[in-house]
């Protein structure tokens, strides 16, 4: 009799949390959405400050060298954080890694209000940057598991739009807020403290199982993937990697071409660049939801590739069409490169070292969309804006095309059967 009832209260439990149609155990669909939420919340204030770096260039004074330093400081940081946030992320579990996070994005937000020099935009950029670390592998993971063995596709659309579309509404809010209202970076991020209260709030209510028990090993890594997630990691990376460097590049360069050699001050419109480059790669996202992995990861390549060729166009003819066609592309470029990646890795790596997988592949991202930027930046100083800009996507464009290349000679029924 008492096992009796063991199984009958099981059976209601179970009958309890299977959503419609789903397994039992699984979280509603709803939650899978919902758990998206504090990757959006962060990723909102990764790129809040994109309008904000001409009214601190001109209240502070620096260069554009300074300017793409700073902004990589958050790659930095975002590095860092990887090194250790995914194998802490499969250990002690996805919340004790977002919590740390997201309250490290808060004092991010005080330090970005308060600011009036560049070594404190260099802190909150830091921060920033560590705490997107941590979401990127943690939260990401943390939707996987939600979604549970029946969804990781949605998994991973959900939470690569979280990220791009965070990504781009960050920069539309702080560039209507600073052209609109008083005290601009005082306003920008009490809203966006206000939205990580919300994300902290779902993590804790997200309905997560603890971790299983893992090997030990060190805490301290360059992250990695088991065997069978080798060639997934790759083939994201080559894609991904150039599409991210493109995006970074207008994120932090973008807000100069416009008050430089475009002959526009105005924060809303840079803000709107930046927002319709994130909802481009919003939107292929969804578009391409089910076509072949080996199709988008093609078609992400050939986008960047055509966003530099618009770049081009855009520093040679002052063309603010242009700039925007080149956002749109590069946007659309890191978004289906992300998908793409990201599915392949669900697919391909058991949940133990999911988020692991996850770091490896923005650590494989990052390193080229911090450092590239950078020397774009300083190059500009040094020979001009137009020069600068050109070389630097000549150099992507060649990457994008190397990546693209990658994928077309790894043989289709390999990439299709990940």
């Amino acid at each position: 009799m008492p096992h009796a009832r063991i199984a009958s209260a099981t059976s209601t439990y179970a009958a309890a949390t299977s959503p419609p149609g789903g397994r039992a155990g699984q979280a509603p669909t709803w939650w899978v959405w919902l758990a998206a939420w504090p990757v959006t919340a962060v990723f909102v204030l990764s790129n809040a400050a994109t309008p904000l770096y001409v009214l601190w260039q001109h209240e502070i004074g620096f260069s554009k060298g300074t300017l793409t330093v700073v902004f990589a400081l958050y790659i930095v940081g975002l590095l860092v954080s990887l090194l250790v946030s995914g194998i802490a992320s499969d250990r002690l579990g996805r919340k004790a890694v977002l919590l740390p996070a997201l309250a490290l994005a808060l004092i991010a937000c005080l330090v970005f209000a308060t600011a009036t020099s560049v070594a404190a935009l260099a802190v909150a950029r830091v921060c920033t940057g560590i705490a997107v670390g941590a979401v990127v592998s943690a939260g990401m993971a943390a939707v996987t598991d939600v979604a549970g063995v029946d969804r990781k596709r949605l998994a991973a659309l959900l939470a690569s739009c979280a990220m791009v579309f965070g990504a781009g509404l960050g920069p539309l809010l702080a560039g209507v807020f600073a052209q609109t209202l008083p005290g601009p970076t005082v306003t920008v991020f009490a809203v966006e403290a206000a939205l990580l209260l919300t994300a902290a709030v779902t993590v804790l209510r997200m309905p997560l199982r603890h971790p299983e028990r893992v090997s030990s090993g060190r805490w301290i890594r360059v992250p990695s993937v088991p065997a069978e997630g080798r060639l997934p990691l790759l083939l994201g990376i080559a894609t991904f990697g150039p599409g991210i460097t493109a995006t970074s590049f207008v994120l932090s360069l973008g807000p100069s071409l416009l008050a430089s050699l475009l002959h526009s001050s105005s924060r809303v419109l840079a803000g709107v660049i930046a927002f319709v480059m994130f909802a481009a790669a919003t939107g292929t996202q969804f578009a391409v939801q089910h076509a072949s992995r080996r199709v988008v990861l093609t078609a992400g390549a050939v986008c960047t590739v055509g966003a530099m060729a618009a770049l081009v166009g855009a520093v040679q003819a002052g063309s603010v069409v242009l700039l925007v066609a080149a956002a749109l592309l590069a946007g659309a470029g890191q978004g289906m490169g992300q998908l793409a990646g990201l599915s392949l890795l669900n697919a391909a790596v058991p949940a133990t070292r999911l988020a692991e997988a996850n770091a490896a592949l923005n650590v494989g991202g990052y390193v080229p969309a911090g450092l590239l930027p950078v020397a774009a930046g300083y190059l500009s100083d040094a020979v001009g804006l137009t020069t600068g800009s050109t070389i630097f996507a000549a150099v992507l464009a060649v990457l994008a095309l190397a990546g693209g290349v990658v994928v077309t000679v790894t043989r289709r029924h390999i990439v299709e059967s990940l």
